[in-house]
């Protein structure tokens, strides 16, 4: 995005260093990295990340609104109300499409967003080790928000661990060293001094939960959550069944509570209106469809990682869906072939990570990462035998 610096870079990026760079990141913490990692960081101009933190910000004048969590109240489903809901999640990410708009002109749309964390620990590292062998411009930086890599795992610490001793606070999870994102539950334990749990492997004394910490029963006040119940549904029935702890009165802190999972969603969108969040709507409240239905997208409210998503819609597809009230109908964006690359250029999604500390007004944002894609959807999953795609991060041009 910015031609001088995006030109110098390919010039001097080779194979070799590349390789270099992947052996390194990939040594930290052998065969936990499963997704692609892109050959370059995206660079982003001032001027464009003012414009994403503009849309941002409005959006977190609604979710800091009174009434946010009446209006969101039928987000969460039925079977799936979790005990001791926290006032607000503390963390919040926006997934911001590097668009193009009629004039020609670059500009961020908003995707998705999700109250719920992403890899906060990883893009420290991923940052870390970029540094080690390619060319940074001065003045450039991951971290927003005025922060730098040292207050910005300090307010993660705060945040997740808080005034409780590391050892009392898991990051839970449903089978983590088999997750893909394993690479930041290791980070996170790196930085944060917390251990990845598995569900089953918490035990239950009443209200008291605890877990086996170098084979001592250690006791559980915080609870860092990364389980998301549509994985939780999916498994084995053994599994479920201790997945029902979720649902019982526990004398746990949530950080975040599973319920902002859904109220800081895909639900979210249609109560939104800015420049940069594309036009979006409950699909049970259309009285009539678009004529340019080829211009939208169809998106079930209820997955993740874009399972679901039908691109090109015809009035079949929404005649077909048996339960409208959980999809909405978003204005299809058109994404920039934005990043030169040595052969075709590639499009770009960026997330914005906003952090809410206990006791403040409102969320800041902090950091970020990006994911590179030249396949019809964002994602590593759709960009198989391509290079210069996969997951990546911006630097910033710092405030001028």
């Amino acid at each position: 995005m910015i031609p001088s610096i995006r030109k110098q870079f390919n010039e001097k990026f080779t194979t070799a260093t590349y390789e270099a760079f992947l052996k390194e990141l990939h040594n930290v913490y052998p065969g936990a990295i499963e997704f692609r990692v892109a050959e370059t960081p995206v660079f982003i101009p001032n001027s464009f990340k003012e414009k994403m933190l503009d849309a941002c910000e409005s959006i977190v004048d609604i979710i800091t609104g009174p009434s946010f969590k009446k209006i969101t109240d039928k987000a969460i489903p039925p079977s799936l109300h979790v005990p001791g809901e926290t006032s607000h999640s503390q963390f919040i990410a926006f997934d911001f499409g590097i668009c193009i708009n009629n004039e020609g002109e670059y500009e961020p749309q908003l995707i998705e967003m999700q109250g719920f964390p992403t890899l906060f620990a990883y893009e420290v590292l991923l940052d870390d080790v970029c540094r080690n062998h390619f060319p940074v411009p001065e003045g450039f930086s991951a971290y927003i928000g005025g922060h730098t890599k040292e207050t910005y795992l300090q307010l993660l610490k705060e945040i997740i661990v808080g005034d409780h001793s590391p050892e009392n606070v898991i990051l839970l999870e449903i089978f983590p060293h088999q997750q893909k994102t394993r690479v930041d539950f290791y980070c996170t334990e790196k930085y944060l001094g917390i251990q990845p749990v598995c569900v089953t492997e918490l035990i239950r004394e009443g209200k008291k939960l605890f877990y086996l910490r170098d084979g001592k029963k250690t006791a559980v006040k915080r609870i860092y959550n990364r389980v998301i119940f549509d994985d939780l549904q999916q498994q084995s029935p053994e599994v479920q069944e201790k997945g029902k702890i979720f649902f019982e009165e526990l004398d746990v802190e949530w950080i975040p509570h599973p319920s902002w999972f859904y109220r800081i969603s895909k639900f979210t969108l249609p109560f939104i209106r800015h420049p940069y969040v594309p036009a979006t709507f409950f699909l049970n409240e259309i009285k009539q469809l678009p004529t340019d239905l080829e211009n939208y997208v169809l998106k079930p409210l209820f997955s993740f990682a874009g399972q679901g998503v039908v691109i090109d819609v015809t009035a079949k597809d929404v005649e077909s869906i048996k339960d409208p009230e959980n999809w909405i109908l978003q204005r299809k964006v058109k994404y920039a072939d934005v990043i030169r690359t040595p052969d075709v250029p590639a499009k770009a999604e960026i997330r914005i990570f906003y952090f809410w500390k206990d006791g403040t007004a409102r969320p800041v944002p902090a950091n970020n990462l990006a994911r590179l894609s030249k396949g019809k959807m964002i994602g590593v999953r759709y960009n198989k035998d391509k290079e210069w795609v996969g997951g990546s991060y911006c630097l910033f041009e710092s405030n001028k």
